[in-house]
């Protein structure tokens, strides 16, 4: 996420509970273009554990083939390609979701990076550009090619981050490709994942903004289906593998459909108390901790709570039903005024929990339902 996975945030992350792996924001390629350096700050100096994948994106293949060696001498887990961006100022220059309007160019593209990429090498894209009439014929490019893991978010670029997701489709990439496949789009809990996964059949999820509403997302998916693969175990008679789904009433249902939540929250098999609930303390502790890792003597006060200003948008969602955190913090000016909000919406009732989707109605950005003119987080939401 441009803006957001930079290095600070990693570090904050990593405090909650760190994914799998990480993503660097997209390193900009063209004829004159160098390797950001805050953007290898998150590959050199990352200390959280997790390997981190260099994200491109670009089109001109001397220039994204130059760029790859220059970032294989760095201690990257892979190269991965951005297939995906949906803002009108990164696909009118055919980068980003632009790409999936010319197969003969990703072709070519995937081919010479795949060439030029001696370890892991990965994709991530949307299922079209305003159809999804390439699609299938991509998805046949990453196969020609080798690709090691392919990320698929379940809407056009033209559908931006608006319309519902098409998880369908990226059922469909599970069954065509033969590397793994993750599911993303609207991966907004624990529940949410478990349900996308027994939908899908993807090998996981990618999660992006959810991730700054709720940085506990990854430890709660890991707990989650932790206790799902303990009941399969104990209701299956020691078989973890076999397929299976626990339905409302807590049967085991062998062999279900795709459309199947695995172990929903109204089972009381679920055991929803070995997932970790965070309170609202626990929000005001995450916001200063994020707050202090973002902070740069550089950066005058005011900038630095506008920035803040970008995460808290998300983290608002999930605080009250009436969106009186959003509306208050919003018009704050100074770090006092900002803390001032946190601790009347975060402290007053501080044993209450976070919840844990967003509000219904509650939009971290309001411009979200207009065209999306930006990857970073001024524009976008879910």
């Amino acid at each position: 996420m441009q803006d957001v996975t930079d290095l600070p945030f990693m570090r904050v992350a990593a405090h909650y509970g760190a994914p799998d792996y990480f993503f660097t924001e997209f390193f900009r390629v063209h004829g004159q273009s160098r390797p950001e350096k805050h953007i290898l700050r998150s590959i050199v100096e990352n200390k959280t554990g997790r390997p981190v994948f260099a994200q491109l994106i670009g089109e001109h293949v001397p220039d994204m083939v130059r760029t790859v060696k220059e970032l294989l001498q760095y201690p990257i887990a892979g190269i991965d390609l951005n297939m995906g961006c949906p803002a009108p100022k990164i696909y009118k220059k055919n980068v980003g979701g632009g790409l999936l309007r010319d197969p003969a160019k990703i072709n070519d593209l995937i081919g010479a990076l795949r060439d030029a990429v001696p370890g892991l090498f990965t994709v991530k894209m949307r299922i079209g550009f305003d159809s999804t009439e390439n699609y299938e014929r991509v998805l046949g490019l990453i196969n020609k090619h080798g690709v090691d893991l392919l990320s698929v978010h379940g809407r056009t670029v033209k559908e931006g981050y608006r319309s519902d997701v098409h998880y369908d489709f990226i059922g469909t990439a599970v069954r065509t490709v033969r590397c793994p496949v993750l599911a993303n789009g609207n991966v907004t809990s624990a529940d949410k994942a478990a349900a996308v996964l027994a939908e899908t059949g993807a090998a996981g999820v990618m999660i992006g903004r959810h991730a700054i509403r709720n940085p506990w997302i990854f430890r709660q998916c890991r707990e989650r289906l932790e206790v799902e693969r303990g009941l399969r175990t104990r209701l299956t008679g020691g078989s973890a593998s076999q397929p299976t789904a626990i339905d409302p009433a807590g049967r085991v249902v062998p062999n279900p459909p795709p459309s199947s939540v695995l172990c929903p929250p109204s089972s009381v098999l679920c055991a929803p108390s070995s997932v970790f609930a965070p309170t609202l303390a626990d929000v005001r502790e995450y916001i200063t901790r994020l707050y202090r890792e973002t902070q740069t003597p550089d950066i005058p006060e005011k900038a630095h709570v506008a920035k803040m200003k970008k995460y808290l948008n998300f983290v608002g969602q999930s605080v009250d039903a009436e969106g009186r955190f959003l509306h208050e913090m919003r018009r704050a000016m100074t770090e006092a005024e900002l803390f001032a909000v946190c601790d009347t919406h975060l402290l007053t009732e501080p044993a209450k929990l976070f919840a844990t989707e967003p509000y219904p109605g509650i939009i971290a950005r309001p411009n979200c339902e207009t065209p999306v003119e930006s990857c970073s987080l001024d524009t976008v939401t879910a």
